[in-house]
């Protein structure tokens, strides 16, 4: 319940400010522009308060779900409906009316909307990285495999622990973020590698696995563990009774290897756990300085996973803030690719090389912000911020009847016609495309209900 709470909370507050942001775009230039603005809603449904300041209502509705700016003249025929200052009446002489202005203007305010989102993502990651930018202080800085899951999809087409990722699909030199994004664009396809093995370069193929539905794709997946930090493993605290407490690990100690494999995080030694299947291990323990006698460990599933029972140190974050320039530089590098990312995962889909059920809505996203609410440190909250604010712009562009970049598109053609496009037609349009889009919609909400928890964990 909690999580959901979190979750719904979460949702509504990020995507209502990416939906108002995106509106105050619009509104801006439709002011700039002389466009009669007849409401700028935070929400919908029914007024609860606000203040009407010169011909603009400025109001808080009902449903917290985003908001929207009311102008005079927006629907296709030109006619004022119900609610215009101008109810009934032929606004192709009115001024003030969105029809009655020049066509680059229309489509200038069409382009504002995605564009303040696109400055949104800017200024989040740029106050991120002027003020916070968290990082590791024990920071391995190469892409570095630390272990190899046997049998895996890694271990299959030729990783070892210790290689140095040099190349992975298109990039060079990658960080494990473009590691993991690469990966994600390329599941069930086979991606070209190069590592960097003592010294020489070693290419292959990785056949990257199939996703898992109602999981976040990660290169662990693939039987890849990266390699964080450097140091030995370090023991913050032991349970009692458990297979740790039992061979004698002590709070402070810290596993310099595991049967002679120089494990560095948790997570490579649960991987290294479980395809022993619970097999004894031997632990080079340190404590005090000294290293203690070989511990026998005997592995115990819990949790449905083979553990040991103690909890290690977190890895030590910390805010290493970044001059303007260097700051202004990351923040541009992260929307760029951020956008180039979307554009491809778009252009994927339409080939049919991406399902579109890897797509997430309005449940999917909620569940992203919940997790991110939760999650320590500032960047998951802020990065996923960053990135649905690109989202949202980057949709809006998509050359699709009602949304920004279909009334672009038709305000181009009438452009080349030097002529409007006759009202029968627009309104065929615009409804063929709302049913086309409510149906995308359910189906977008289908797919994200079959990824939760009580679904994915369902027995055939």
């Amino acid at each position: 319940m909690h999580e959901f709470l979190v979750a719904v909370v979460a949702f509504i507050v990020l995507v209502g400010v990416m939906v108002v942001v995106h509106e105050f775009g619009h509104f801006a230039v439709a002011k700039l522009c002389g466009v009669r603005v007849e409401a700028f809603s935070v929400g919908f449904g029914p007024r609860l308060f606000g203040v009407k300041y010169g011909e603009t209502d400025y109001k808080i509705c009902i449903l917290p779900l985003g908001g929207y700016v009311k102008m005079t003249g927006e629907t296709p025929d030109g006619i004022a409906t119900p609610g215009d200052s101008q109810e009934g009446v032929n606004l192709a002489d009115d001024p003030g009316a969105f029809t009655s202005h020049p066509r680059w203007q229309r489509m200038l305010i069409g382009l504002a909307g995605p564009v303040a989102n696109f400055i949104l993502a800017f200024v989040i990651m740029l106050a991120y990285y002027v003020w916070i930018n968290e990082v590791p202080k024990h920071e391995v800085a190469a892409t570095t495999v630390e272990w190899v899951v046997p049998g895996s999809a890694a271990a299959q087409a030729g990783f070892q622990p210790g290689d140095i990722i040099r190349h992975f699909d298109t990039v060079d030199n990658p960080d494990w973020d473009q590691v993991n994004q690469r990966g994600q664009l390329n599941m069930n396809q086979d991606v070209a590698v190069t590592v960097d093995r003592n010294g020489q370069p070693v290419s292959f193929t990785l056949h990257m696995p199939a996703s898992v539905k109602g999981q976040d794709f990660d290169i662990s997946d693939a039987g890849t563990i990266p390699e964080f930090v450097p140091g030995p493993i370090l023991v913050q605290q032991v349970a009692g009774g458990t297979p740790a407490a039992k061979a004698g690990l002590q709070p402070g100690d810290a596993i310099q290897a595991v049967d002679g494999h120089e494990f560095h995080t948790v997570q490579a030694l649960l991987s290294y756990m479980q395809t022993g299947q619970g097999n004894p291990i031997t632990l080079t323990v340190v404590r005090n300085g000294a290293v203690q006698p070989p511990m026998i460990a005997h592995p115990a599933k819990l949790d449905s996973e083979y553990k040991l029972g103690f909890a290690p140190v977190p890895i030590p974050f910390g805010p290493s803030p970044l001059p303007l320039k260097a700051a202004t530089a990351k923040s541009v590098k992260f929307c760029v690719e951020g956008s180039t990312l979307i554009v491809e995962v778009l252009g994927r889909i339409f080939t049919h090389k991406v399902s579109v059920s890897e797509l997430s809505g309005p449940v999917g996203i909620a569940r992203m912000a919940g997790n991110a609410a939760e999650t320590k440190g500032w960047l998951p909250k802020l990065g996923l911020a960053s990135e649905i604010s690109l989202n949202l712009g980057i949709l809006n562009l998509m050359p699709f009847p009602i949304l920004d970049g279909g009334l672009i598109l038709l305000l181009l053609i009438e452009s080349v016609l030097r002529r409007d496009i006759g009202i029968n037609v627009k309104e065929r349009i615009y409804q063929a495309a709302f049913v086309v889009l409510i149906a995308f919609f359910a189906f977008i909400i289908f797919n994200d209900v079959t990824k939760l928890p009580f679904f994915t964990h369902l027995k055939p």
